[in-house]
C-alpha cells in the first residue's frame, strides 16, 4: 500500500506529515514468525493527492484555497532466494505541486491564484531478509533525494517466536541522515547559508504479538527515537525550533475474524509524545469483507488529535500579520502543524483477485481537520479547516 508519509522526506514543507501520521496504522499480517515466501511478487501503485483549506475564520470565511497536489508511481519487487532468504525493493517517484501557508492561514486570499511546482523526488529502498524455523531479520538501506533534501537510512529487525508460535517477539533499530539544502529561491533570506545543514534520527522500537484464540490476534508495540540537528523551517519566519526533538510511541492493536461472514475486524489506537510538548492520540478501525467471485472491500476510518507544541504561537486579532514571539522566547513558531487540532480521516478499498496470479485494488479516502476537534483545548481559531482526499489504484502480479 502506498502511503503519505512514503511520499514525503521533509514533513516542514507541506501539510501532508498530519494526513500520514493519522492514516499511515499499518494491520497486523501475521501473529507468528516470519516463514520464507515461497513465491514472488510485483506490484504497480498510482496515488492521486490533493489537499485544500476551507475559510472558516473571520478572515476567509466563504474561501477555498487550493494547497498541495501529488502524483506518486510506485514499484515493488519481492522474490524469494534459495529457500531461506528474500530480497525486497521498493521504487518511488512523486512530483509535489502548490504552496503550503507562511504561517497560521495567513495569504489564504491571494493564494487562490493559481500553484505552481514544488518538488520532484526520487526514492528507493530494499530489504533483505533470512528467516529460520522460529524467526527471521532483516536488513534495510533506503534513499531519497528531492530539490533541496536527500535522506539516507539503513534499518534491522529480528524476529523471535517461541516453540508453540503463539507468540512472537520484535526488536528493530534505524538511522536517518538527512541533508538540506538552504540554498533555494523559496528558503527565508535570513537563512539562507551556503553549506548544507544536517538532521539525525536514531529509532528503536520493540514489539511482541500473542495469538489470544483461533479468531484473535494482539500487538503491542513501543518506539523511541532521538533526533538532532536542524528541524527549523527555512520557508518560514518566524519560525526557530529547538536542534532536537526525541519522540516516545506505543501502540497496541488487534484482529478478530469473524465466521460468520468470514470477515476481520482490524483496531489500533496509538499514543505518541515528544520533547517539543506535543501529545498526540490515534484510534483506528478497518473491517475487511471477503464477497463472492473475489472480490474484497475493506472500508477503514480514524480519529487523530494532538495538542499543540510548546512554542508554537497562536494567531492574534488579524491572521495575516505574524504575531511578535513572547519576550525572551529562544524558539518560536506559528505553523499550524504544531497547532492543536483533531482530524478524521475515512475512506473504503475495493479489490479484486482477476485470476489466481493477478490482483487489483483501487482506494479512496478524505481527511478532514479542525481545530475545535482536538482533544486538548479548541485549537487556534486563526488556523483555517484542512481537507484532503487521495484515489489509489493498485495491480500486482505473484509469480
Amino acid at each position: 500500500m502506498m502511503t503519505i508519509p512514503a511520499l514525503k522526506a521533509k514533513s516542514a514543507l507541506f501539510g501532508t506529515a498530519i494526513l500520514g501520521v493519522a492514516m499511515a496504522l499499518p494491520t497486523i499480517n501475521s501473529a507468528c514468525a516470519d516463514s520464507a515466501p515461497e513465491n514472488g511478487i510485483v506490484s504497480l501503485k498510482y496515488l492521486n493527492y490533493r489537499d485544500w483549506q476551507t475559510g472558516d475564520t473571520p478572515l476567509t470565511a466563504g474561501m477555498t484555497r487550493e494547497r498541495i497536489g501529488v502524483q506518486a508511481l510506485s514499484l515493488m519487487c519481492m522474490v524469494p532466494v534459495a529457500g531461506e532468504w528474500s530480497l525486497s525493493v521498493n521504487l518511488l517517484d512523486d512530483t509535489v505541486t502548490g504552496a503550503s501557508p507562511a504561517y497560521h492561514s495567513a495569504g489564504f486570499p491571494s493564494a487562490l491564484s493559481g500553484a505552481s511546482a514544488l518538488d520532484l523526488r526520487h526514492a528507493g529502498d530494499a530489504q533483505l531478509t533470512r528467516y529460520f524455523s522460529r524467526g527471521s531479520v532483516t536488513g534495510g538501506l533506503s534513499y531519497s533525494k528531492e530539490n533541496d533534501y536527500i535522506s539516507r537510512g539503513i534499518s534491522l529487525q529480528g524476529s523471535w517466536s517461541t516453540e508453540d508460535r503463539n507468540t512472537t517477539c520484535m526488536i528493530g533499530a534505524s538511522v536517518n541522515d538527512d541533508s538540506i539544502d538552504l540554498r533555494g529561491d523559496n528558503v527565508v533570506a535570513s537563512k539562507k547559508q551556503k553549506d548544507p545543514e544536517k538532521k539525525m534520527a536514531y529509532a528503536a522500537l520493540f514489539g511482541l504479538t500473542k495469538v489470544l484464540a483461533k479468531a484473535d490476534i494482539v500487538q503491542f508495540n513501543l518506539g523511541y527515537t532521538i533526533g538532532n540537528g536542524y528541524f527549523t523551517d527555512p520557508f518560514k519566519d518566524p519560525d526557530i525550533r529547538p536542534r532536537g526533538r526525541n519522540s516516545a510511541t506505543f501502540m497496541t492493536r488487534c484482529n478478530h475474524h469473524f465466521d460468520s461472514t468470514d470477515g476481520t475486524m482490524h483496531l489500533s489506537y496509538r499514543y505518541y509524545q515528544d520533547t517539543w510538548g506535543i501529545r498526540a492520540h490515534t484510534l483506528g478501525a478497518e473491517y475487511v469483507q471477503p464477497l463472492p467471485k473475489g472480490w474484497t472491500i475493506t472500508p477503514q476510518m480514524r480519529f487523530y488529535s494532538q495538542s499543540e507544541a510548546d512554542f508554537y504561537i497562536a494567531s492574534g486579532p488579524d491572521p495575516t500579520k505574524p504575531v511578535p514571539p513572547p519576550a525572551g522566547a529562544v524558539y518560536y513558531s506559528e505553523d499550524q502543524r504544531l497547532s492543536s487540532f483533531g482530524a478524521i480521516s475515512f475512506g473504503v478499498k475495493v479489490s479484486k483477485q482477476l485470476s489466481a496470479h493477478w490482483l487489483m485494488d483501487v482506494k479512496y479516502e478524505r481527511y478532514e481537520q479542525r481545530g475545535e476537534w482536538s482533544l486538548f483545548g479548541k485549537g487556534d481559531p486563526g488556523v483555517a479547516s484542512f481537507n484532503a482526499k487521495d484515489v489509489q489504484l493498485g495491480l500486482s502480479r505473484t509469480f
